[in-house]
């Protein structure tokens, strides 16, 4: 189904505004109109070449390797000390990367009761760690187990709505194709959400698919869940390594130029009284952190909107959003980011974020590579359907460099 090149050249000079492009090879590149430059519609299209292969076979695991599994979780107080790894992290993601057994419930309340410190003193979910600073950890548990037993006939409709969005599934990992506008953890104003529908997967251990990384309440596709504390602890460690390739695929306004390049910024929470954004900071900016994007249009519709590939190489909150918006390309439907002034939404066009987490290939905690794509939700299809769009052209985002 992809299409790869061994070796693509790394991107040239930064353009304005913080992209710059990066070229595939020679043979991928629009032909060019006879004495003259290639079309805007063939460049935009281009590399057309044949139709892509069919989908690959479902995944098959290599043999299973020995794998020790995380250890228990702590029974007494204990003190850590922040690694390179984990600078920066938000204090929830620590301890869910530390100790992938526990529950997003129970981490909120040991937060909220002022049990966990850093360097002596109280720590809310969303601070920032850095490197080296002290972390008090108390005593852990994961929840109590559940009684089998016969479902509610509310908990088997959650059930089934999980299984319905299955895209892949073994032992250790779910990948789930999340609608937009269901929300991935609970919140303020958020009565339904992945999370609290996990609960009705419990085992009779006590134990629940986990989250590993999330995507925004109205952002579509795939979405990673550990079936196993053993595979949550190797998919987030996947994460903070960034072994992790995410590619997602997104309606713009106008037409990035160049087609192709890199977006290279700091990102910093701005937060005021009715809402919360991340704005484009300088380096050594309080809370600013690096974060890279590489994008490549793969249609157009004549000049006022495109079709974009986005492969981030971070993993920033919001970072797609206000990476395209900082280009002056924002996200169709983006209620926080689309910032151009009497812009009209062409008719037949819902909005709504046209975003979408269309694929991810990561590492199997057991070998082989998990590789899932998601389809286009139900917005963005009649969307593709009203522009003409082609959904089965090939992603020239695959030529992008993996770092």
């Amino acid at each position: 189904m992809s299409r790869r090149v061994k070796r693509p050249l790394r991107p040239a000079g930064d353009r304005p505004k913080g992209a710059r492009p990066y070229r595939g090879s020679q043979s991928e590149r629009p032909p060019a109109r006879p004495g003259g430059k290639p079309s805007a519609r063939s460049a935009a299209s281009a590399p057309r070449g044949p139709r892509p292969a069919p989908r690959p076979a479902p995944f098959i695991p290599e043999p299973e390797k020995v794998v020790p599994e995380p250890a228990p979780l702590p029974t007494k107080v204990q003190t850590v000390v922040v690694t390179a790894d984990e600078n920066n992290m938000r204090v929830d993601r620590f301890l869910e990367a530390r100790f992938p057994g526990l529950s997003f419930s129970h981490i909120q309340r040991i937060v909220r009761k002022g049990e966990l410190r850093v360097n002596g003193k109280r720590a809310d979910s969303k601070d920032r760690i850095e490197e080296g600073q002290s972390i008090r950890i108390p005593p852990l548990k994961l929840d109590a187990a559940k009684v089998v037993g016969s479902l509610s006939e509310a908990a088997t409709k959650t059930l089934q709505a999980l299984k319905d969005m299955i895209l892949f599934e073994d032992a250790d990992v779910m990948v789930l194709n999340k609608p937009a506008g269901l929300a991935v953890q609970g919140g303020s104003g958020i009565t339904r959400n992945v999370d609290d529908m996990l609960e009705v997967m419990r085992d009779a251990k006590g134990q629940k698919p986990r989250l590993v990384h999330r995507l925004d309440k109205e952002t579509a596709g795939c979405l990673l869940i550990a079936k196993t504390r053993f595979a949550a602890t190797a998919l987030t460690g996947s994460f903070r390594h960034r072994s992790a390739r995410k590619v997602y695929w997104a309606l713009v306004a106008g037409v990035p130029k160049p087609k192709q390049g890199r977006i290279s910024t700091y990102l910093a929470k701005e937060e005021s009284e009715d809402d919360t954004i991340m704005v484009i900071a300088k380096h050594g900016d309080e809370g600013a952190s690096h974060a890279v994007t590489y994008y490549a249009v793969v249609e157009t519709s004549a000049t006022k909107l495109a079709w974009v590939s986005l492969k981030p190489v971070t993993g920033r909150t919001h970072q797609l959003r206000a990476h395209m918006a900082h280009i002056g390309h924002a996200i169709i439907g983006d209620p926080k980011y689309f910032n151009k002034e009497n812009w009209e939404l062409p008719g037949g066009l819902q909005k709504r974020l046209h975003l979408l987490a269309r694929r991810i290939a990561i590492p199997h905690p057991r070998g082989g590579t998990i590789d899932v794509t998601a389809p286009l939700p139900p917005h963005m299809l009649q969307s593709w359907n009203l522009l003409g769009l082609e959904a089965d052209r090939f992603d020239p985002i695959e030529n992008a460099p993996e770092e």
